[in-house]
């Protein structure tokens, strides 16, 4: 039972904060232009995704400056539990200059090793 309880808490929570990057990308749009990035930092699996075999995928909106620093991150979706190691991660991302402030859709992939 309180599995069941927890799974469902981690599936509200999910459809919650895809729901709350709608409403706000929709306030806000930046210019859609693809940027090389020019370096990556891969994500640090959590340990509570391992020992609980969590994987999947985790989908963010990144603003990216000019100079091509990560100004901000929006989950679009993922599993609640791979989250901030998938935000760390990219936050610590570089991409290419631009003309102007962009945003790209990231998709980070966890898998059990």
């Amino acid at each position: 039972m309180k599995r069941w309880i927890i799974i469902a808490l981690l599936v509200f929570s999910s459809v919650s904060v895809v729901l709350s990057y709608r409403s706000s990308s929709a306030q806000q749009r930046e210019p859609e232009v693809e940027r090389k990035v020019l370096s990556k930092v891969a994500p640090t699996y959590p340990a509570l995704a391992r020992k609980a075999n969590i994987y999947g995928a985790v989908k963010l909106g990144v603003v990216i400056a000019s100079d091509g620093r990560v100004e901000s991150t929006t989950v679009i979706g993922g599993n609640p539990v791979l989250i901030q190691a998938a935000v760390d991660a990219v936050r610590k991302w570089r991409y290419e200059a631009g003309p102007q402030r962009t945003t790209e859709v990231v998709e980070l992939k966890f898998s059990a090793r």
